[in-house]
């Protein structure tokens, strides 16, 4: 079995995912990082670690200037680099030879395939892996998306929102009618598809904590008539978020939503 390793901001939805499955599929799965602000004082590598200030001063050769997500430098190995070429996280790292795995969602293929439950990934059944597999690239175009105007909220413009927008309903549509057809979204169980989704989805909900500078907008929560307008999505997310392997996972990040 591939040792898994995971260096991130924490908490972090799209590491959820890979924690989730990890739970269920019966794997350990090794996770590290901090809280957003504090990544900057980070050594970014394999072996990550917290440094100080003096620690800095000498580690110049690795100082990049953060150019998305972050302020001011990061500090990261060639190591780093040379198996994470886009100096992303969440950075995954498979096997003895610390292979760099990059994008939550295969991150999430990475671990799902070293669980003790296959099924999550359709098993023996590779029609099935690829409709999961589909499912996923769906749900990453959406969160490419949602983004970019969560990070706009507090000055949101028209354009983001009806690009936001735009996408939201594309993807929950496809999503809508699967669902008519399936108790879950790629099929009769549950696969790394529907924990993808539910993590997400759940950080797309997050533009709930900006509805005074919406309405400054003239603009409505997209998510306003969720319920009302997807009800097999919504209740397939209200029970995924209530399982236990994802509560536990989840914690108290959407006890502010009314389900």
């Amino acid at each position: 079995m591939n040792k898994i390793r995971i260096f991130s901001y924490l908490p972090n939805p799209r590491v959820w995912k890979s924690i989730i499955t990890a739970k269920i599929g019966g794997i350990d799965l090794e996770v590290i990082g901090d809280k957003p602000n504090n990544m900057p004082n980070w050594l970014w590598d394999f072996d990550a670690k917290p440094i100080t200030d003096e620690d800095k001063s000498k580690l110049k050769s690795f100082e990049i200037k953060s150019k998305r997500g972050f302020k001011g430098s990061l500090y990261k190995t060639d190591e780093f680099i040379g198996q994470h070429p886009f100096g992303t996280v969440p950075a995954g790292f498979v096997g003895e030879g610390r292979l760099g795995v990059f994008e939550s969602n295969s991150i999430l293929r990475a671990v799902a395939r070293e669980c003790k439950d296959k099924s999550l990934y359709g098993g023996d059944d590779l029609n099935l892996t690829s409709r999961i597999d589909s499912f996923l690239d769906a749900n990453l175009v959406f969160s490419r998306e949602f983004q970019v105007y969560l990070l706009e909220l507090e000055d949101i413009t028209k354009y983001t929102y009806e690009r936001t927008k735009a996408s939201y309903e594309f993807y929950l549509d496809g999503l809508e009618k699967a669902l008519s057809l399936s108790s879950f979204i790629a099929g009769d169980h549950l696969t790394i598809a529907d924990i993808s989704f539910a993590c997400e989805f759940a950080q797309f909900l997050r533009e709930g904590h900006y509805l005074e500078q919406l309405k400054k907008k003239n603009l409505p929560l997209i998510s306003k008539n969720f319920p009302t307008d997807y009800p097999l999505t919504f209740e397939h997310f209200k029970a995924l978020c209530k399982k236990e392997e994802f509560s536990n996972v989840m914690g108290s990040y959407l006890d502010w939503y009314e389900m």
